[in-house]
């Protein structure tokens, strides 16, 4: 079964910096889209950033010109960098893959596990 296995969380003061990692936890065929979303208590989830297997990206308002994300397509790793974090950006953070695990599947979206963003004003 795959996971996508993410790492990089924590606790930041507000003003700083944090870099999230997420990749799969097997050998994969193909994956296109990947992408972070956020889900912070007593909210829904949503979407954060995604980022198409040519490097096409998109960006939630909150989070642009702030948040950068970006892929290494050899090791199938998709980053979020978050710079200048706010109160606001607190939540846990989830990894989004729309993959292929092997030739003999179709495509499905997967989801990492979730790493905790804290950011303390």
């Amino acid at each position: 079964q795959v996971r996508l296995v993410e790492s990089g969380g924590g606790l930041v003061q507000a003003g700083g910096s944090l870099r999230l990692s997420c990749a799969p936890s097997t050998t994969i065929f193909s994956i296109r889209t990947m992408g972070w979303y956020r889900q912070a208590p007593g909210k829904q989830r949503e979407l954060v950033a995604t980022i198409t297997s040519s490097g096409n990206t998109d960006y939630a308002d909150s989070v642009k010109g702030r948040f950068t994300i970006s892929r290494d397509n050899a090791k199938n790793t998709v980053y979020l960098q978050m710079n200048n974090l706010k109160a606001d950006d607190t939540a846990v953070y989830y990894c989004n893959a729309d993959l292929r695990p092997t030739y003999f599947n179709g495509y499905g979206t997967y989801w990492g596990q979730g790493t905790q963003v804290t950011v303390s004003s």
